[in-house]
């Protein structure tokens, strides 16, 4: 099969992207597919025009994880991995995303938003502070009541507006992280997040070895299985597909909490979907051959439905 494999891309995350990139044109190549590689931008669109059967992003953050991609594609009618446009705008969008899985019951941690130039005051001393449109653990900050290292909320919030319009303020849960990769909207077996640091930062998920990924999650079976249904039905609320991967945080109660999706997860040696496909019994070239051929059978009953309706 002809796969075009779009990686690098425009964002602060595109070390992340490159190496994701080069891992499933190996794995792709490695089985037999005819593999096009293209470093991607919204000005650079020419590795479009080159003939495939298949389009496979592997691209994160802004422009290729946050719909313009996704839009791009299919206005041109070419069959692509991963959700699409609606899905992936959604996902990238922290505070929509609480608010649509709020409005569907399901548990997200309290929040509130503030924007460049607003005055504000209390930020509470124990709190999460986010970039709302960015991905890889970039521009958080977990601030701490009880840590004395830990960033101070209002120096932390000021810092993220430095750079965005706007930032998330989300209360902290402290207890268990776990991360749950989806494939092909079915949850797979949870993660246990433990990093040697402070929180699972960027430095934690791409280039410390310190960091613990642990199957065995220490949590009573009925609470494993409440997550990935939360995760499930989390993911069907976006309208993900393909792939995705949903962080939650359990308080001491073991009460679970959605924090974001991730439409487009990494595809790094260190990454956590391909991780937990493994555990499952699927190796990382089946992974990728799986999600390239499920994207060319939907494109072709895309273009067998469009027949359908000629006259």
């Amino acid at each position: 099969m002809r796969v075009t494999v779009l990686y690098g891309g425009p964002s602060a995350e595109r070390e992340v992207s490159l190496v994701s990139g080069k891992a499933v044109i190996d794995a792709l190549q490695s089985i037999g597919h005819d593999v096009f590689p293209s470093d991607v931008s919204p000005t650079d669109l020419s590795g479009l025009d080159h003939p495939a059967d298949v389009i496979f992003p592997v691209l994160h953050g802004a422009f290729g994880e946050s719909g313009e991609l996704q839009e791009i594609l299919e206005d041109r009618g070419l069959p692509f991995v991963g959700s699409g446009s609606k899905a992936s705008r959604l996902g990238m969008n922290k505070v929509e995303t609480k608010k649509a899985w709020g409005i569907a019951g399901l548990p997200t941690p309290p929040y509130r938003v503030i924007h460049r130039g607003e005055q504000y005051s209390n930020p509470p001393k124990s709190c999460v502070v986010k970039a709302i449109d960015s991905g890889s653990s970039i521009d958080v900050y977990v601030c701490k009541a009880t840590a004395e290292s830990s960033p101070r909320a209002a120096d932390a919030i000021d810092k993220v507006l430095t750079t965005h319009d706007s930032v998330l303020v989300e209360e902290f849960i402290d207890g268990v992280e776990l991360t749950v990769g989806l494939l092909e909207e079915k949850p797979l077996a949870p993660i246990r997040i433990v990093p040697k640091g402070e929180f699972f930062d960027f430095e934690a998920k791409y280039r410390s070895s310190e960091t613990e990924h642990r199957f065995d999650t220490g949590l009573p079976p009925q609470v494993v299985e409440e997550c990935r249904e939360l995760a499930r039905r989390a993911n069907a609320i976006v309208g993900a597909r393909d792939l995705a991967r949903i962080d939650i945080m359990l308080n001491s109660s073991n009460q679970p909490y959605l924090l974001e999706i991730n439409t487009l997860p990494g595809f790094t040696p260190r990454s956590l979907l391909p991780e937990a496909a493994n555990h499952a019994g699927i190796a990382f070239g089946t992974l990728v051959d799986r999600l390239v051929r499920r994207a060319a059978e939907r494109g072709c009953c895309m273009v067998e439905n469009m027949g359908s309706h000629r006259p």
